[in-house]
């Protein structure tokens, strides 16, 4: 099996030490520059607790794409939701993390799957919840940021419709076709038809 590559980002420089000198000694892992990272690979963040400025470098352009490990020495309530925003797919709690654990965590986020203790599981639930009933609900919106009527249109595109087919099924003139087409990708900034398709696709929505 091929390695997988990740880089590690630390509060400190004693603890990305520590950290990358760990992970070099295990077969299952290539430890590489964060600058060279790609989303096929991943980046092990540790941090104390989750800050404006991890928040930040975890929001940061180049690694947008790259699945995260998070490290962290404390992580409240409303921190696991911002970390998942954020491209995190596993969050390990430090002090109770061994090096098995850890490297178990990148392995599965390298293939693409996520790791969360039960209770900050359930946190996310929780929020994700309170997320659809207080805000996306009350504005029409799903948990992916569409509205019935955008998924409607967008499942119709995705089943090879063109804007007057569109229009003549759900009963709209072909201006209101263009105007949810248009005011979507703009909201979501997505860069045409087919991207919009492929959102809803991966949101589950269509």
């Amino acid at each position: 099996m091929e390695a997988v590559r990740v880089a590690v980002r630390a509060a400190d420089v004693i603890t990305h030490t520590g950290l990358t000198s760990f992970l070099r000694t295990r077969p299952e892992l290539s430890v590489v520059d964060a600058d060279e990272l790609t989303d096929r690979d991943v980046l092990v963040v540790q941090a104390g607790r989750m800050t404006p400025q991890v928040v930040a470098g975890l929001r940061e352009q180049r690694w947008s794409s790259v699945p995260k490990v998070l490290l962290a020495g404390e992580i409240r309530e409303n921190d696991v939701l911002s970390a998942v925003e954020c491209r995190v797919v596993a969050v390990l709690p430090q002090s109770r993390t061994s090096g098995d654990r850890l490297v178990e965590a990148i392995v599965s986020a390298a293939s693409g799957r996520g790791l969360l203790p039960p209770d900050l599981l359930g946190q996310l639930l929780d929020n994700i919840r309170r997320l659809q009933h207080e805000v996306l609900s009350p504005r029409g919106l799903s948990t992916a940021g569409l509205t019935t009527r955008e998924v409607d249109v967008l499942r119709l595109m995705a089943d090879g419709c063109d804007t007057g087919e569109i229009a003549e099924r759900l009963c709209y003139s072909e201006r209101t076709v263009k105007n949810v087409i248009y005011e979507l990708t703009n909201r979501l900034n997505l860069r045409n038809r087919p991207h919009a398709v492929a959102y809803a696709m991966q949101a589950g929505v269509i």
